[in-house]
């Protein structure tokens, strides 16, 4: 055979190996803590299941689930680890004694040995600690996924301060908006591993009229609905909107009741405001809702008075939904929405211009109407989990093009 033939063979076998390597899915382990289905566990249940299936060209993943159980069996009882098993996702448990028990270092070992991914990813600062201080990061490439944080007491904040040594070591860090892209690099992050990538929301699903007026009950009738959804948290800012709707009950003769879905830390303290302020009768507390469809769509505006997001989940919902949105300019928020276009966006804390927005929303019907319809079609074009998961296997691809570290 020719030297000619000779190469022309081996160019023939690496195009063959490439392909069958092509046409195998993605591997991925991924550890994660989590003890409540909240919108991030939503999200990566909804990767972990549309990932499985080739579409448009691009590969499968086959992403299996690491999480921790204080104690055996006490992941019996864990709300996230019941819906991975429900929907399938592959999952395997980590026991731990404590927050930081350095003997689960082993167990993830063990696992990451068996399995024998293309890709380890963690989320949450805990998960990005092991992950560094295990060194499988030397050998494995290894992928993070920044959330952002709260701050509720000192000691979160201290312990949110790991991630400033753990994520130097990531080959790549994926976060949820720009804001938080600028705060990683200033942790030290390099610039060039921070990937941005914005959370998807599936297309809404009407719930049935039973579950809607169920919602409803108790709520005045003919009275435009202003939806708050999310947990009762300082960051959140619903003192702030319990001040403007203080302002906009004395500014419009509009008639209008808002309710808050959601439980968390401030719920007495937010209660106690409502009542002092008088608010009783405009301001219904509903607590946590696992399915919070019927007050989408028996909602008439959703408002977000935060001072801190990322990539809310809330916005994306109530987009596909086609409930129109009045949020403060906070985070990933204006990288979303556009003020006047798919949104009314106002300045975080500032009641008066909260306030001012929403009396604008109840009074111009035209507008809420144009700016849910461009809202719920850049939900559908731009944030659909298809493209999420499209976003994510070329992110997962460009990783894996990068020889591994050690």
């Amino acid at each position: 055979m020719s030297e000619v033939n000779h190469l022309h063979a081996a160019e023939d076998c690496t195009i063959m190996r490439q392909y069958l390597r092509w046409m195998q899915p993605i591997r991925i382990v991924s550890v994660v803590e989590a003890w409540f289905v909240t919108g991030q566990a939503k999200n990566l249940l909804e990767f972990a299941q549309r990932g499985r299936i080739e579409r448009e060209g691009t590969r499968a993943v086959d992403l299996r689930l690491v999480t921790y159980e204080r104690g055996v069996g006490a992941g019996e009882q864990n709300k996230f680890v019941t819906r991975a098993r429900e929907t399938g996702v592959p999952l395997e448990l980590v026991t731990e004694r404590r927050r930081f028990d350095t003997d689960v270092l082993k167990q993830i070992r063990d696992i990451v040995e068996a399995h024998d991914p293309d890709i380890i990813q963690t989320h949450n600062v805990k998960s990005h600690f092991l992950m560094r201080l295990s060194g499988l990061w030397r050998n494995r490439r290894w992928v993070a996924f920044h959330h952002g944080y709260t701050n509720p007491d000192v000691k979160m904040r201290c312990y949110n301060q790991l991630d400033r040594w753990s994520l130097r070591a990531a080959q790549s860090v994926v976060t949820v908006c720009g804001k938080f892209a600028q705060d990683l690099a200033e942790m030290g992050v390099s610039e060039d591993r921070i990937v941005v990538r914005h959370n998807s929301v599936k297309p809404f699903q009407t719930p049935d009229p039973a579950t809607v007026e169920a919602a409803r009950a108790g709520l005045p009738a003919n009275t435009p609905i202003l939806l708050v959804v999310g947990r009762l948290s300082q960051e959140k800012g619903h003192a702030d909107l319990l001040n403007a709707l203080n302002l906009l009950r004395r500014r419009t003769k509009e008639p209008f009741h808002a309710v808050f879905v959601g439980d968390g830390p401030e719920e007495e303290r937010l209660k106690a405001a409502r009542n002092r302020l008088g608010l009783e009768s405009h301001v219904t507390m509903a607590g946590l809702q696992h399915d919070v469809r019927p007050y989408y769509a028996l909602a008439d505006a959703v408002v977000m008075p935060s001072h801190s997001e990322g990539s809310p989940n809330v916005l994306l919902e109530a987009m596909s939904a086609g409930v129109p949105v009045v949020a403060t300019r906070v985070g990933g928020v204006p990288e979303i929405v556009t003020h006047g276009d798919t949104a009314l966006l106002v300045e975080s804390r500032n009641t008066e211009e909260m306030a001012a927005a929403i009396q604008r929303m109840l009074e111009d019907n035209p507008l809420r109407k144009r700016l849910a319809q461009n809202a719920r079609q850049l939900a559908e074009e731009k944030y659909s989990p298809e493209a999420y998961r499209r976003s994510l296997v070329q992110m997962y691809e460009e990783v894996m093009a990068v020889p591994r570290y050690g």
